[in-house]
C-alpha cells in the first residue's frame, strides 16, 4: 500500500461528477489497484475513490496547470467504464510505501456468523423464489455476507448484523455501489438483515432503496417454542 499526504485538488467524471478544491488530503493506493481520496474527517468514508479493475497514469502538468501551481497530475481510468478520476498534486508532504501481506479478511462474531448460516439455509426468509448462489461474495472491499437470486432471477446482496445501525447501511451500499458496476450482476437490490435494526439505519436504508429484514434468530435455530409466548 502507498500512502500520500499532499495538497491536491480532486476531479471525477462518470456517472456523476464531483470535485473537491484545493486541500491537504490522504490519497491511498492499494495493491489491488483501487485509489481512494480521504480527508481527515468522516471516519472511514473516503471523499472519493476508484475501485479496481483500474489504470493510474501520473502526467505533466500543461502550462496553465503549472502556472496554477500543479507539479503533476494523476489519472485513475476505470477499465469496465468511461469514469475518470483525475487527482491534481500542488504539493507532496508525505509519501510511503508498505507491504501489508494477504488479509485473513474479518472475522465475525459467533452469532454474526450463525445468522449468516441459518440465513443460507432458510434463504426463502428473503422471499418466495429466492436462492442462494454464494456466502462471503468477494468485493473490491470485502466480502458482502450472502449473494441471492429473487424469484426474477435478479441478484440480491444481503448484509447481516446482530444489531443494524447506520454504519451497516454505509457498508451495504458501497458493496451495491461497486457490484452493480458489474454488468454481470447489475442490477443488484439490497438486503440489510439483523436481528434489531435502529430506526435510523431502517429510514436511511429505506430512502436508498434498501430492504429492511429483521431475523428472528431463536425462530431460525428451531428454538421457538410458542407454548411459551403469550402471543
Amino acid at each position: 500500500m502507498r500512502l500520500v499526504i499532499a495538497r491536491c485538488s480532486v476531479d471525477y467524471a462518470g456517472r456523476l461528477s464531483a470535485h473537491l478544491p484545493l486541500a491537504t488530503r490522504l490519497l491511498l493506493l492499494k495493491a489491488d489497484g483501487s485509489v481512494l481520496v480521504h480527508s481527515d474527517s468522516l471516519s472511514y468514508k473516503p471523499l472519493n475513490w476508484m475501485s479496481p479493475p483500474c489504470t493510474l497514469a501520473v502526467l505533466e502538468p500543461d502550462e496553465e496547470q503549472a502556472e496554477a501551481g500543479v507539479t503533476e497530475v494523476w489519472k485513475v481510468a476505470q477499465a469496465k467504464t468511461a469514469d475518470l478520476l483525475v487527482i491534481s498534486i500542488h504539493e507532496v508532504l508525505h509519501d510511503t510505501k508498505h507491504e501489508l501481506g494477504i488479509d485473513p479478511g474479518l472475522q465475525k462474531d459467533g452469532v454474526e456468523a450463525h445468522l449468516q448460516k441459518l440465513l443460507a439455509e432458510h434463504i426463502e426468509l428473503l422471499g418466495d423464489g429466492h436462492r442462494l448462489v454464494r456466502r462471503e461474495y468477494m468485493t473490491a472491499i470485502g466480502p458482502v455476507d450472502i449473494l441471492a437470486t429473487d424469484a426474477t432471477g435478479k441478484s440480491v446482496a444481503v448484509e447481516i448484523k446482530r444489531r443494524g445501525d447506520i454504519d451497516g447501511v454505509e457498508q451495504l451500499t458501497r458493496y451495491l455501489e461497486l457490484m452493480n458496476r458489474d454488468p454481470l450482476l447489475a442490477p443488484v437490490a439490497g438486503v440489510f438483515a439483523a436481528q434489531e435494526i435502529k430506526p435510523q439505519a431502517r429510514t436511511l436504508a429505506e430512502d436508498r432503496g434498501i430492504r429492511c429484514l429483521v431475523l428472528d434468530y431463536d425462530a431460525m435455530r428451531g428454538m421457538d417454542d410458542s407454548h411459551s409466548r403469550l402471543f
